[in-house]
C-alpha cells in the first residue's frame, strides 16, 4: 500500500498580515535626532516642560511645522524621503536616595504604517501636507476600565466611547523573551518595580497607537485631537460617522531597558511626572510629500513589513541616520537629560495619581511627588493565535500541532552572523519574522511531501515538522 502525506509547517508569525487588506511597513528610527525639553504642538515658541526622546527630520524645533521639517536636510529613520517628526516622552529611573537616571532606549523607535480600511471601503489616505496630531494624554494616572480588557465583541456603551479607546491605545508590554510574549495593547499602564524586576527580564515595550479617523477639514484642533478619532476597535474596526476618512494608521512601539536597574530600589517614571504609564502620549507631524505617500500606501502592501520590499522607499544606512541630529536651542544645549540628577529634566513634579494630575509647571525650585497610589496590577499572559484577518504589532503568534512543540523565543546574545539557505536548491512556500531584541529571525517554512510505502508488518514513524531559520541581522536593532 502508498499513501502520500503532506506536511505543513506551522511556525512562528510575527507581523504577519493575512490578506491585502492588512498590509504594512515598520518604519525603523534606530538612532534619536534628539533629547531635549521641545514640542513644537503644546509648546511652540517655548520651552517644553518635559523631556522627549525625538526621532526623524533635522528641520524639528521649537517652531516646526510641515514646511521645516520638509525641508531638514536629512532624518533619522530608514527611509530618506521619510521628513515626519516622531516624539514621546523618556524613562526615568528614580533611586531609592532620589537620583533620576534616563533609562537606555534600545533600538531607538519603529513607528508602524499600518493600512486598514473601514469596512465598507478599500481606501485608505496618506496623510496631507501640515497635518498633525497626539495620541494619549500627559496627564492621566489611571486606567478607568476594566482590567483585563473585556473581549472586544462586548466594546459597547462606554467601552465604545472615544474616551476608552483613547485609554486603550496605550500599552506598556512586558518583556522576556523566555517565554511567548504578550500580545499589543494588553496592559494600559506600567507595572510597577518589583513586577518589573520579576517578570521583565528584558525591559518593558511603551506602545502607543495613535487616532485613523480624520474629519476631512482640519489638518489640527485646538488640543491635537478633536480633528481625528480611534476606529472602534483601536487599531482596526469602523470610524465614527463624524470621522469617514481612513487614514494610515500609525502605531509607535519604544524598548525601554528596564532590566538594567534590576535589583535596586527605586521606580520608574516618565519624564511628564508619570510613573503610572497611564499619561504616556506621542506626538506626530507629517513630514512625507503627500503624493509619494500615497503612492506608498498604494503600492508598497507587502505583508512582510520591511521596508526593503517597498521599491519606491530610498533606504539609507543606520551610521547615516544616526549622523543626523536636529539644532538644540542654547537655553538647553547644557541640560543633561541623562542624568543623573536630583530631579526630572526641567523639574518636573512626580504625580502618582489615581487623580488628574495638575499641569505640569517648568523650573518650580523644588518638585515633591504626591503620595503614591496603589498600582494596578495585570499578571502575564501569552498573546493570541493569529487568525483569518487579524494581526497586531509586536504581538507574535503562536500556530501548532499536536505533533510539534511549542517553539520557544531566545535572548539574541551578541553579533548573529547572517546564514544564507541556498534558494536555488530549496524551494519556501512562506516566509515570516520573529523579533527578538536586537535581532530579527526570518523563517523558512518548508512545505514536504513524504511518501510511504507500508508492508504488513512494517512500523513507519514519521518526524516532527522542520523549520529552517536563518537569522539576520538587520541594520543592528530591529524590536
Amino acid at each position: 500500500m502508498r499513501f502520500s502525506l503532506t506536511t505543513i509547517v506551522k511556525a512562528v508569525t510575527v507581523l504577519t498580515a493575512v490578506g491585502g487588506v492588512d498590509a504594512f511597513w515598520r518604519m525603523p528610527c534606530r538612532s534619536r535626532s534628539g533629547l531635549a525639553r521641545i514640542d513644537p504642538l503644546m509648546n511652540n515658541g517655548t520651552v517644553s516642560p518635559h523631556a522627549h526622546s525625538i526621532f526623524g527630520s533635522s528641520g524639528f524645533g521649537e517652531s516646526s511645522a510641515y514646511n521645516d521639517l520638509a525641508a531638514g536636510d536629512c532624518t533619522s529613520c530608514g527611509v530618506t524621503q521619510d521628513k515626519s517628526a516622531y516624539w514621546t516622552p523618556t524613562l526615568h529611573f528614580k533611586s531609592a536616595s532620589g537620583e533620576f537616571t534616563l533609562v537606555d532606549q534600545v533600538g531607538g523607535m519603529l513607528s508602524y504604517y499600518l493600512l486598514y480600511p473601514n469596512s465598507d471601503s478599500p481606501n485608505v489616505t496618506a496623510f496631507p501636507p501640515g497635518f498633525q496630531m497626539i495620541a494619549g494624554d500627559t496627564y492621566q494616572r489611571n486606567f478607568s476600565y476594566p482590567i483585563p480588557d473585556v473581549d472586544k465583541s462586548n466594546w459597547t456603551g462606554n467601552l465604545s466611547s472615544q474616551a476608552f479607546l483613547r485609554q486603550a491605545a496605550i500599552g506598556m508590554n512586558c518583556l522576556n523573551y523566555q517565554r511567548p510574549p504578550e500580545g499589543s495593547l494588553y496592559r494600559h499602564f506600567l507595572p510597577d518595580k518589583a513586577y518589573l524586576d520579576a517578570n521583565c527580564a528584558d525591559g518593558i515595550r511603551a506602545e502607543l497607537m495613535f487616532p485613523s479617523c480624520w474629519n476631512g477639514k482640519d489638518l489640527d484642533s485646538p488640543n491635537h485631537k478633536d480633528h481625528v478619532a480611534y476606529p472602534n476597535l483601536v487599531m482596526t474596526g469602523d470610524c465614527p460617522p463624524d470621522y469617514p476618512i481612513r487614514l494610515v494608521s500609525l502605531f509607535y512601539e519604544s524598548i525601554w531597558n528596564t532590566a538594567a536597574f534590576i535589583g535596586q530600589d527605586g521606580e520608574f517614571v516618565f519624564s511628564n511626572g508619570d510613573p503610572t504609564g497611564c499619561g504616556y502620549h506621542g506626538d506626530f507631524i507629517m513630514g512625507w510629500d503627500e503624493k509619494f505617500l500615497q503612492d506608498a500606501v498604494n503600492k508598497c502592501t507587502n505583508p512582510s513589513g520591511q521596508i526593503q520590499d517597498c521599491p519606491l522607499f530610498t533606504i539609507q544606512s543606520d551610521d547615516d541616520a544616526a549622523k543626523c541630529q536636529i539644532d538644540v536651542p542654547a537655553a538647553l544645549q547644557n541640560e543633561k537629560i541623562a542624568g543623573p540628577s536630583t530631579s526630572l529634566p526641567g523639574n518636573v513634579v512626580i504625580a502618582n495619581g489615581p487623580g488628574y494630575a495638575q499641569e505640569i509647571q517648568e523650573g518650580r525650585a523644588t518638585a515633591t511627588a504626591s503620595p503614591a497610589a496603589q498600582p494596578a496590577t495585570l499578571s502575564y499572559s501569552a498573546g493570541a493565535v493569529a487568525s483569518s484577518g487579524t494581526f497586531m504589532p509586536g504581538n507574535v503568534f503562536y500556530a501548532t500541532t499536536a505533533s510539534a512543540a511549542s517553539p520557544t523565543l531566545t535572548k539574541p546574545g551578541g553579533n548573529v552572523n547572517a546564514v544564507v539557505i541556498p534558494t536555488d536548491t530549496v524551494s519556501f512556500f512562506s516566509t515570516a519574522y520573529e523579533t527578538s531584541g536586537h535581532t530579527v529571525k526570518e523563517i523558512f517554512m518548508v512545505e514536504e511531501t513524504v511518501t510511504i510505502s507500508i508492508g504488513t508488518t512494517t512500523t513507519v514513524t514519521i518526524p516532527a515538522p522542520t523549520v529552517s531559520a536563518a537569522k539576520h541581522k538587520r541594520h543592528g536593532h530591529q524590536h
